[in-house]
């Protein structure tokens, strides 16, 4: 059996509200008419006992006639009849016993009766209930008349409802069934602020960010693949006159030198995917001071700071060193980038500075997303594996950046006191 679709299911349960609405507004509102008319019987017979008895107290009986529909009888104080008016109308003694000067009623089948004890004996009035009755069954009538025609007509009103309310949910559901990994567009649908809306909100903002993960991919595969392109063409063409001539030192040094080139490239993507999965860490304790420097000695830049020890994996660390190096080499040369070293609190902070022409702003934000390419080339991984190192090591990497200066801030764990014990 399939499932049931969101607008019926709406309709269904707005049609069961209705109906126990109905039922219970109508039963309510007869229950309330009856208690209203036979509340008004009660208390018209109570205020003629009342009077009766009073007017028999001061021996103003007049004669036992019935006036105005009210039925006068006299029973004696055993509940035996003196007078019936209406002998339809007649108590049994058992229910005469107790009474008092008070008047009380009680309804019968027919009719309702009021009784109080005077010097004559019980007075007892009466009257028939049929009007009562007759007024109660019209009532019910129309109550199930008034039923009949407002059910179907609540019905089709929820219905309506039902459909004006599920319009945007399926709208949405349409739209979304028809993107696919090559529509990626936003949602077209301008909704109210509701639970709806946000939905078709959250959903674009998806979109929107997968749109934009297949266009950094694609364009970070154009750039791969012409970074490979290149040297593989450089490699080929090297190869070929080493094939003519063995002995061409010039072509042997190029094609390592581009191999060696490729194989920087392939090792960044490797990196990039043991990242994703989780760094693999051999951790040592690291002099950092040590490392610092001899990363800034491969790169031919200064450097100066004071001793710092971490525990991290050296290798990643310096490899996290290097990018950052040849990030700054690339923007300012060798002779614009500076690298420092100090403690701050419970933290290294390894600062490499350049005096480049800075980063522009719209990249800033997204400048350690993997693919984010700057206008200094590259294709946009070192420093998003820094960033990665970084943090596999409980640590962040920052930057601030402005024409001219440029500045990158590493933040580690120091070694506590006596972690190397």
């Amino acid at each position: 059996m399939p499932p049931l679709s969101f607008r019926l299911r709406l309709f269904l349960s707005f049609s069961l509200l209705w109906l126990l609405f109905l039922v219970g507004a109508l039963y309510l509102a007869g229950r309330g008419v009856e208690r209203a008319l036979r509340g008004h019987l009660e208390r018209s017979l109570l205020e003629d006992a009342r009077r009766a008895a009073e007017a028999y107290q001061k021996g103003l009986s007049g004669s036992l006639i019935a006036t105005g529909g009210v039925y006068l009888h006299l029973y004696t104080e055993d509940g035996e009849p003196l007078l019936l008016t209406r002998r339809e109308h007649r108590l049994g003694p058992e229910a005469l016993r107790g009474a008092g000067e008070a008047p009380r009623v009680a309804f019968r089948e027919g009719f309702a009766a009021a009784w109080v004890r005077t010097p004559l004996g019980i007075l007892v009035l009466t009257q028939d209930t049929a009007p009562i009755d007759l007024a109660l069954a019209a009532l019910r009538r129309s109550l199930l008349e008034a039923f009949f025609f407002l059910f179907p007509l609540g019905v089709g009103l929820v219905y309506l409802t039902a459909r004006l309310a599920a319009r945007p949910l399926e709208e949405a559901a349409r739209e979304i069934a028809q993107r696919n990994p090559e529509r990626l567009e936003p949602i077209p649908l301008h909704l109210p602020k509701d639970e709806v809306g946000r939905m078709v909100e959250a959903v674009n903002g998806l979109l929107a960010a997968l749109k934009e993960a297949k266009e950094r991919e694609r364009a970070f595969l154009a750039e791969a693949s012409h970074e490979l392109r290149t040297p593989l063409t450089v490699l080929l063409g090297h190869l070929d006159r080493l094939s003519r001539n063995p002995q061409d030192e010039e072509a042997l040094r190029t094609a390592r030198a581009t191999a060696e080139r490729m194989r920087r490239l392939v090792e960044d993507l490797l990196a990039l995917a043991r990242g994703e999965a989780g760094w693999n860490l051999n951790l040592h304790i690291v002099d950092l001071k040590a490392l610092a420097k001899e990363a800034a000695e491969e790169h031919g830049v200064a450097f100066q700071g004071e001793a710092a020890e971490v525990l991290g994996d050296p290798d990643r660390l310096l490899q996290m060193l290097r990018n950052l190096l040849a990030n700054g080499v690339r923007a300012a040369g060798k002779e614009g980038v500076r690298v420092r070293l100090r403690r701050d609190g419970g933290l290294a902070l390894l600062e490499v500075e350049d005096s480049g022409p800075g980063i522009p702003e719209d990249l800033l934000p997204r400048l350690f997303q993997r693919f984010a390419r700057g206008p200094g080339g590259g294709v946009g991984l070192g420093l998003a594996i820094a960033q990665a190192i970084a943090r596999a090591h409980g640590g962040e990497i920052a930057v601030e950046s402005r024409p001219g200066r440029t500045v990158f801030r590493v933040r580690l764990p120091l070694l506590e006191e006596g972690g190397a014990e």
